[in-house]
């Protein structure tokens, strides 16, 4: 039920893996894909991979990504950093123009906003892209 409530919020579909599910006749694709962090489960970093297509830089346009982490409570815990993007590289990932298509990687130390190492358990991340999304994936934090 948690999950479900976590999805509404931010306008996801109360699906994990939504991203994972086919383009539905008639929809766009979106252009990106937040794939699985790893390791996962994972203690005490992670590598979060996502892909961003072509038809984001249609007429030269760069494409603004967020990524943002979440406790099981619904809280922002941390936004992990960017990995490979010149103008970007070790900042928070809270609307980092990419100027290029494809795979990147963000990086997480498994520690809070405030830099407390973050408890066992489940954490989800999300992605937007051009104000697009949520995608979200499910993580494991193990001590």
């Amino acid at each position: 039920m948690l999950c479900v409530g976590f999805f509404l919020l931010f306008g996801g579909t109360g699906s994990v893996a939504a991203q994972d599910r086919p383009v539905p006749v008639g929809e766009q694709d979106p252009g990106f894909k937040l794939e699985q962090n790893y390791p996962n489960p994972f203690n005490p970093e992670t590598r979060i991979p996502f892909v961003l297509s072509e038809s984001l830089f249609s007429e030269g346009e760069s494409a603004t990504v967020s990524i943002r982490i979440f406790n099981i409570l619904q809280q922002f815990v941390a936004s992990p950093v960017a990995l490979g993007l010149p103008s970007g590289e070790g900042l928070p990932l809270l609307q980092r123009e990419y100027t290029s298509a494809g795979r990147y990687e963000a990086f997480w130390d498994g520690r809070d906003r405030t830099g407390r190492p973050v408890a066992s358990g489940v954490y989800f991340v999300t992605m937007l892209v051009n104000g697009r999304g949520p995608y979200v994936r499910k993580m494991f934090v193990t001590k």
